[in-house]
């Protein structure tokens, strides 16, 4: 019989406390109403209460005409300049993007193609671990969950930093450009670890990247057997880092890079941190969640191209009565975009294109059946104070499934684009701020006498 120890069980004292918790700590929503409290530091129209300024991305979802904000087409700026501007340069020169904008977002300034040049040998000089670390580290205590095995790498290089708590600019930029190289690694290297260990994968492989490739390239060249991959794989995958890799302050990793940074805690507590927040399913795994419910939309509707029979499915999503019951039809919708997320507009094109190559066109054709079906639907049936489209969540994990990426990898690919923000942020917080962020909360419990022991 084993003596070893389950530290994962619910015992009968922990269910009696969580009912506590559960009675003692539940607040009257009322209350959020009455004292006009911005609940997810959101108005009753959802948006968001102002908290800092930034110059390093903004985006655009209404403009004020005659007065009054009306709903537009969605942009996104990235340090002024329109992402869809930025794409189609680097696009159009037929060479990758995604160093060019990780340069842009920490130094504000488009390089030069001899800045490019020396900015890719930086981060290609540190885009290396230290000795041992894959096997003392990332081997050793395989997790199932790689964005958990990614907070810890971040947290374990704290301990091969022989400067690790300063914050003066020239040593945190160091930081996060190493971390900014070292994503791929630490995400990659972590999954193959997981499916050896863990899934018992027949087969277990290290492949070091390599100088001459890109970001895009060296992820697909280091995760697969064969190091294969085709240029429009290649190519689309540096897309979807590009489109991911900053979207504004106030989401929700993002502010929490302020939060922590605002501490003057040193860098890798700040993007553990980040890490985590990315890690939530309402945050940075909304994409795994539209990939499950088109495999659930592909098993029940007989036909995909019946806009009647899809329809009637859709609706019954939305109802609760299919899928996982949430009511909810993933990939539609934004916090702030309505009438279109510009992200989603350019990767359409880029995703038809593969689907093509894949020969999966039909599922395409799907995709962009549900993409025009579902905001209709939606306004039909919900009381809505903004209108509903798709984001780019709608049509990234389509991608990541058509370049063979296992679901295990989808959120850390999200982090390895959005470090370059995470980074722009936190030394702009470091520069600028001076205060640590505390907002307000109002205690609303009444108070009570104390009463000893023998009383209770």
């Amino acid at each position: 019989m084993s003596n070893k120890k389950d530290y994962s069980a619910i015992t009968p004292e922990i269910k009696k406390y969580s009912k506590m918790c559960m009675s003692d700590c539940k607040i009257n929503p009322k209350l959020y109403v009455e004292n006009k409290v911005n609940r997810g530091l959101r108005d009753l129209n959802g948006k968001g209460v102002l908290t800092g300024l930034t110059e390093i991305s903004e985006i655009n979802s209404k403009k004020l005409i005659n007065g009054e904000e009306v709903p537009c087409k969605g942009e996104l700026y990235y340090r002024g300049y329109n992402i869809e501007d930025l794409v189609n340069g680097f696009v159009k020169d037929n060479r990758f993007g995604f160093e060019e904008i990780t340069y842009l977002l920490l130094f504000g300034v488009l390089p030069t193609e001899e800045e490019l040049d020396e900015f890719k040998d930086v981060l290609n000089s540190y885009r290396s671990l230290p000795n041992s670390f894959i096997r003392d580290i990332i081997m050793k205590a395989p997790s199932t969950d790689m964005m958990n095995s990614l907070a810890r790498s971040v947290l374990t290089m704290y301990s091969y930093d022989n400067n690790p708590n300063d914050t003066s600019i020239p040593n945190v930029l160091r930081q996060c450009l190493q971390l900014i190289a070292t994503f791929p690694l630490l995400s990659v290297y972590g999954y193959l670890s997981y499916n050896y260990y863990i899934k018992d994968s027949s087969s277990f492989f290290i492949h070091e990247p390599e100088k001459e490739l890109s970001t895009a390239e060296n992820i697909l060249h280091m995760l697969r057997i064969d190091s294969s991959f085709t240029p429009l794989e290649a190519k689309i995958l540096d897309l979807a880092l590009v489109l991911h890799a900053e979207h504004g302050g106030g989401n929700n990793s993002t502010f929490t890079t302020h939060v922590v940074s605002s501490s003057g805690t040193d860098t890798y507590s700040a993007i553990a941190a980040a890490l985590g927040s990315l890690k939530g399913p309402k945050h940075g795994g909304a994409n795994i969640k539209v990939c499950h419910m088109f495999e659930d939309i592909k098993k029940n509707v007989k036909d995909w191209t019946d806009e009647e029979e899809l329809s009637a499915y859709l609706l019954k999503i939305l109802h609760k009565e299919a899928f996982d019951k949430a009511g909810l039809i993933y990939g539609i919708g934004h916090a702030i975009y309505s009438v279109s997320d510009p992200r989603a507009n350019i990767f359409r094109s880029y995703v038809k294109s593969l689907s093509e190559e894949k020969g999966l066109t039909n599922e395409f054709a799907l995709y962009s059946l549900v993409e025009r079906l579902a905001p209709e639907i939606i306004s039909n049936e919900r009381k809505m104070y903004k209108g509903v489209s798709a984001n780019i969540d709608f049509y990234s994990g389509f991608v990541y499934e058509m370049l063979r990426l296992p679901h295990e990898l989808y959120t850390p690919i999200f982090a390895i684009a959005r470090i370059s923000g995470w980074s722009a942020h936190r030394m702009e917080e470091l520069i600028n701020a001076g205060k640590i962020i505390r907002p307000a909360y109002m205690a609303v419990q009444p108070r009570r006498e104390y009463k000893s022991i023998n009383d209770r």
